[in-house]
């Protein structure tokens, strides 16, 4: 089974390199960008085939597209075609806010789609990647789907409606965090520790408490308030956030991610 990328930028070929661990699929991707140069590089690390997006069409059974929004309906009008000629194939995107419904309007019916928004901590692993399938895709799809993308860390299957609060979410979240380690590594500059040792201890501090929260099992909330002493240095600082709209301040950026996001699909 040939699996085929259109699109290899910072998440097209970060998801390739995900495939290529698929031992028994490392052979089989072919790789497409409109610089093909990127595709050649990318091929000469992880293995596969640099090839054209013609060819990705005519010979993929799987094809994962990378491409922004804006460029699908004009990419799929190119080659319907071919589309025409072939089987059913199934087809993913990672654009953002483009539906479904959409999306199976530029592709002839007996195509399958799967949604998703993956986020960039899939590079190490470590990532979310949310999805949706379309009502012609089906189980075997979707276990191909989770095997292909095993290594990128948590797979979440959603009813598409919340798709683009996910994306906001998840696939936004990782740009707020890295503010919030770089506001926590400044203080620690701010307050006399050098650059280094800031990141640092900034880094580990986040890594460690989403651990904790992840396998505790216990509310946020309870670990808080296990770190806050009475008249305590914690307290203070909490009390500073609050004081700050600090909670209300995070609500806000992920419900502007949310809106944009719906707009990128209309």
């Amino acid at each position: 089974m040939k699996i085929g990328f259109i699109g290899l930028g910072n998440m097209g070929g970060s998801l390739a390199r995900l495939v290529a661990q698929v031992e028994r699929y490392s052979s089989e991707l072919l790789l497409a960008n409109r610089s093909r140069d990127k595709a050649e590089k990318l091929a000469a690390e992880v293995g596969g085939q640099p090839v054209s997006n013609e060819e990705v069409f005519a010979q993929a059974e799987v094809i994962i597209l990378g491409i922004k929004p804006a460029q699908f309906e004009g990419l799929l009008a190119d080659y319907q075609e071919v589309l025409e000629e072939r089987e059913s194939l199934l087809l993913v995107s990672m654009a953002a806010g483009l539906s479904l419904e959409r999306l199976e309007k530029m592709t002839p019916s007996h195509h399958r789609w799967i949604r998703m928004m993956p986020n960039t901590p899939v590079v190490v692993g470590e990532g979310v990647i949310s999805y949706a399938l379309s009502q012609q895709a089906h189980q075997e799809d979707e276990a191909l789907f989770r095997e292909l993308l095993s290594s990128a860390g948590l797979l979440v299957k959603l009813d598409e409606k919340q798709l683009d609060a996910a994306t906001a979410l998840a696939g936004c979240g990782p740009a707020f965090v890295y503010l919030f380690i770089e506001a926590l590594a400044d203080a620690g500059v701010r307050a006399g520790l050098s650059r280094d040792i800031s990141l640092q201890l900034a880094n580990q501090t986040l890594l460690g408490a989403a651990k904790l929260s992840q396998i505790s099992g216990q509310h946020p909330a309870q670990l808080k308030d296990q770190v806050c002493s009475p008249a305590g240095s914690t307290i203070v600082g909490v009390a500073s956030l609050e004081e700050n709209a600090f909670r209300g301040t995070v609500m806000d950026a992920v419900q502007a991610a949310y809106k944009r996001t719906q707009e990128l699909g209309k």
